[in-house]
């Protein structure tokens, strides 16, 4: 049966169907089900786009839904780059966007300049929006479609012992301790999460990002009114990209780097200085940083306990993206209770969330998440792979393809011949690439030794 409501204490509760939390391979055994009395509860921890999503998608569905967000005025430092099929697949309104990028460049470890924009249809562009305003509106819409919205601090998840007892949700609100008892939890509550740490999910690799808003002189910020930059070099990171991204009234400056985490505000120093004849004369109006997740957890799915989102670790390498498919995974998650609750009708198992969201989801992005992994490994290694992803970058054929996987989130399906030439291109690139490296790097010492 369904768990009830209790605020400030935990009351005796009916029995709640047998689980078994430790095994995570995709195991599906049909079970006789169990009917609620009452509608099936779930606690959504987490209000950022991945949680508002599961929000929104239970709530519609019928579900007893409550949202936790402790900060509701704040948000994840973030590039807040998203995807064109996002605008209406999640039906964002326009309203929301502060720029729509059509011009993007990526620039070399040494200054080598390349527009990435050369093969943009028409209809085409990245939008980009403040993640305040995004996850405002997200959440909302999940309150609307009748979540309930907790502005509260979730200090404990207590995982049942016993297959008969609810998971209890510890809080505080408004100054005071309390507790909720659900049926079914999705942590959607960012790289440190609570969630995943209460039910033992594992650890992972991190990455920190760091970020500044500056506001920019008229002229300049005229310059970047509708171009992002992607600065590469082991100057402003050593394993992935610093970056420019304009916003409504000001740009966003910063990097991330997984290897040299104490060393991220020289890193940060260093993308300022390559930018700075387009960025000089800015304000510094904020300061953010944030861990962001490497690779999917270990354990995604635990008892009646799902993750989605960065407490997943569904970031992709190379491009870091997250947005799109935090907001994703939680719709397809709240998506999976519904369907195997029938409409909040039924208790749901272990079994039901590893079938109906954790499979679903590897099929659908396991493919995107290695293939992007592999390519972070091949060309942010060092600065000579990293010239040959500039020079491979020239490639209309390759920005194409590289568009189209990214707007329309599926790896595109090219031409064979030109696959080919493609393969061919970039095994030329990394060998001429890592000669010249070499050479710069012999160079360089010569001259360090006159010194």
């Amino acid at each position: 049966m369904a768990t009830q409501t209790y605020v400030l204490q935990c009351l005796p509760l009916l029995p709640l169907k047998t689980q078994n939390p430790k095994k995570q391979c995709h195991l599906f055994k049909q079970k006789q089900r169990k009917l609620v009395v009452s509608k099936l509860r779930a606690a959504v921890i987490g209000g950022g786009p991945a949680g508002s999503s599961a929000a929104e998608a239970l709530a519609t569905g019928g579900v007893e839904t409550f949202l936790f967000e402790r900060s509701p005025a704040t948000a994840k430092p973030c590039g807040g780059a998203i995807p064109l099929c996002m605008l209406g697949e999640f039906s964002i309104p326009s309203h929301l966007i502060d720029r729509r990028v059509t011009d993007m460049r990526i620039v070399s470890p040494s200054n080598v300049v390349v527009d990435l924009a050369k093969t943009l249809k028409p209809h085409e562009f990245v939008a980009m929006l403040r993640r305040e305003v995004l996850d405002s509106f997200l959440r909302q819409r999940a309150e609307s479609s009748g979540a309930t919205l907790l502005k509260a601090l979730v200090t404990n998840l207590v995982v049942p012992t016993s297959s008969r007892e609810p998971y209890v949700i510890h809080y505080t609100m408004d100054n005071c301790q309390r507790q909720l008892a659900v049926d079914v939890v999705i942590g959607a509550d960012g790289a440190n999460s609570r969630v995943a740490k209460s039910i033992k999910a594992g650890n992972y690799a991190t990455a920190i990002a760091f970020q500044e808003r500056i506001t920019l002189p008229e002229d300049k910020m005229g310059y970047y009114e509708n171009l992002a930059e992607m600065y590469l070099g082991n100057d402003v990171s050593p394993d992935f990209y610093a970056w420019v991204f304009p916003k409504c009234d000001h740009v966003a400056v910063g990097t991330g780097t997984t290897c040299s985490k104490a060393h991220i505000k020289s890193l940060q120093l260093g993308i300022k200085a390559r930018a700075r004849s387009k960025i000089e004369g800015g304000r510094v109006i904020k300061v953010e940083a944030h861990p962001i997740p490497q690779h999917p957890r270990p354990i995604r799915v635990c008892g009646r306990v799902a993750l989605v989102g960065d407490a997943a670790g569904y970031v992709t390498k190379c491009s870091g993206e997250g947005i799109y498919f935090a907001a994703k995974s939680g719709r397809m998650c709240g998506e999976a209770i519904v369907k195997a609750s029938e409409g909040g009708e039924n208790m749901i198992n272990e079994y039901d969330l590893k079938r109906e969201y954790l499979r679903k989801w590897d099929d659908k992005y396991f493919t995107t998440f290695k293939f992007l992994d592999v390519l972070q490994k091949v060309f942010y290694g060092n600065n000579a792979a990293r010239e040959a992803l500039v020079e491979l970058c020239g490639d209309e054929y390759v920005q194409r393809m590289t568009f189209d996987s990214y707007f329309y989130k599926k790896l595109a399906s090219g031409n064979r011949w030109e696959d080919a030439k493609m393969a061919i291109n970039t095994i030329s690139s990394l060998v001429r690439c890592n000669f010249l490296g070499r050479e710069m790097e012999a160079s360089a010492q010569k001259i360090l030794s006159r010194v």
